[in-house]
């Protein structure tokens, strides 16, 4: 098995061990692993990804936000770059809700490129997610107030990957959207 499949699989094997109580809100309560997993799905075998610090981010990329990781410890297992890509898509939870995503607005065009392409596929994957069905205790209301929201996030991110972000643009217009 070549080195890069070989620090992939770590890489999942650490996402899964972190996320592994963990679920979607969808209705069947998913197991959480699922998303960053399909994250890097995305970036790989639609987006043409094939930077495996990326990949490796993607798959991480909620780790410190969501479970007890920190930054310092994706460094020592995973190295910088990787631990920089997460800790630049990472919300700071200690923030209200509205000012994290005010901030992830404001932050999105200054982001590294590698953190910009984990930030489209996360982007793809929620709204697809959120069309398949509405997550347990929202309403259609506020799946098209996400929708609206993360329109001005990818906004930030343009030029990056014209794959992804044609796949978004035809989300976001389905929902009347504009980009």
């Amino acid at each position: 098995m070549n080195s890069d499949a070989l620090l992939l699989l770590e890489t999942v094997h650490f996402a899964a061990e972190k996320h592994r109580s963990q679920r979607r809100k969808d209705p069947e309560g998913s197991p959480y692993i699922n998303h960053p997993i399909g994250v890097a799905r995305i970036l790989s075998h639609e987006g043409g990804v094939t930077e495996v610090e990326v990949l490796q981010a993607a798959l991480l990329h909620d780790t410190v936000e969501d479970t007890d990781t920190t930054h310092e410890e994706l460094e020592a297992k995973f190295g910088p770059t990787v631990a920089r890509i997460v800790w630049e898509v990472t919300d700071d939870k200690s923030l209200p809700k509205q000012e994290r995503k005010r901030l992830q607005v404001e932050h999105a065009p200054h982001c590294s490129r590698q953190a910009k392409l984990v930030k489209l596929a996360d982007k793809l994957y929620n709204l697809r997610d959120l069309n398949r069905c509405i997550p347990m205790g929202w309403t259609s209301e506020r799946v098209q107030e996400y929708f609206v929201w993360a329109s001005e996030v990818v906004k930030g991110l343009k030029g990056t990957n014209p794959v992804l972000e044609a796949m978004l643009e035809e989300l976001f217009k389905k929902r009347g959207v504009q980009l």
